[in-house]
């Protein structure tokens, strides 16, 4: 694990840095096909990585911003909207 990766996995930064790098060699036509496929599949799940993550901090901004207009937001109410982001299969 990196210095900054966690074990819930890398953080956006590391997950988007290291697709692009991805991109990259992929783009540069120097890898065989079955490299390219094992970088494919790689990219796919660094996506989704990066996809949850931002869900996540839109669910943590949207609560947030509700509790600025409502009054407060509460510790429950972040938990709640990272739980649901964490679920399985969504």
């Amino acid at each position: 694990m990196g210095k900054t990766e966690t074990a819930k996995g890398p953080t956006f930064e590391e997950a988007f840095r290291k697709l692009q790098e991805i991109v990259a060699r992929m783009e540069s036509g120097d890898l065989a096909l079955e490299e390219l496929l094992e970088r494919y599949e790689e990219g796919m799940r660094l996506v989704k990585i990066c996809s949850d993550k931002l869900s996540l901090a839109e669910q943590k901004i949207s609560v947030l911003a509700q509790g600025a207009e409502g009054g407060e937001s509460t510790a429950s109410e972040l938990r709640a909207a990272e739980q649901d982001s964490t679920r399985p299969g969504e």
